[in-house]
């Protein structure tokens, strides 16, 4: 679903784009958010005890930035080549939309979260980046995102091993197969 994002009021004359390379922080502040305009990032913390928390993936015409957090530390990640455009704070009337989405995205991670399997929890989190990330293939949904089974445990909540154990299992019952490493092929999704 592409939405166009920013209101045609001029705000493009008003916001500065920038680009940032794979694995690249991206700068937060109180004062502005970062409108992407393409790639894929991923915003996560960690606990006092030093185990890291993914909170989002987050996408073109996704709103992110230190404003929509009360998180901290809080980072954001660039996991592809990534422009986006950085919008002050009072620009926020601008952008109600997005903030809107940027909401309605963390319910449906948290949703899937809060399922007590941990393979449900596995195959909705797939399926989700799938509608989120993926392109359509004649067999399936293609998320080419390079997720390790690290990063998948740490959105999950569950140890690699575990999630290593389950993608076996899903590949097994046909839901995915995984033509390259770290590259996945859902092929049954639906709604999560």
């Amino acid at each position: 679903m592409m939405i166009n994002a920013l209101p045609q009021n001029n705000l493009y004359h008003q916001v500065k784009s920038q680009t940032f390379a794979p694995g690249e922080l991206i700068l937060i502040q109180a004062n502005f958010y970062w409108l992407l305009q393409y790639g894929v990032v991923k915003s996560s913390t960690y606990t006092q005890e030093g185990t890291p928390i993914t909170l989002g993936y987050w996408g073109r015409d996704d709103l992110i930035g230190q404003p929509l957090s009360l998180i901290y530390p809080y980072k954001i990640e660039c996991l592809t080549h990534v422009e986006a455009l950085c919008i002050p704070l009072n620009q926020t009337h601008r952008i109600t939309n997005l903030i809107q989405r940027h909401i309605q995205q963390t319910e449906e991670i948290l949703y899937i979260l809060r399922s007590d399997n941990v393979g449900k929890r596995l195959r909705r989190i797939l399926v989700w980046l799938g509608h989120k990330f993926g392109q359509k293939l004649e067999i399936g949904q293609i998320i080419n995102l390079r997720l390790t089974h690290q990063d998948l445990a740490e959105i999950i909540g569950a140890t690699r091993v575990t999630v290593t154990k389950i993608i076996n299992q899903l590949e097994q019952e046909g839901f995915l197969s995984r033509p390259e490493r770290n590259t996945f092929v859902i092929r049954h999704w639906g709604t999560i």
